[in-house]
């Protein structure tokens, strides 16, 4: 059978959620800027090379 928690017990259980919410967000954040460069040098990489990027490639690159 489950206990009720107290109030207190729930405020520190969503603020612990919160927290945790917070620091996988920002480190969401950082995997993608990382993955954003890392495109954006490949895409700058196959136009000094001479390939015509496609309209989709181009779209996405600009979004960068």
């Amino acid at each position: 059978m489950a206990t009720k928690m107290s109030k207190e017990e729930q405020i520190g259980f969503h603020k612990g959620a919160l927290d945790t919410l917070i620091k996988e967000r920002q480190e969401l954040y950082r995997l993608i800027t990382i993955v954003d460069q890392l495109i954006k040098l490949h895409a700058e990489a196959l136009q000094k090379l001479g390939v015509k990027l496609t309209k989709e490639e181009e779209r996405l690159e600009k979004k960068l």
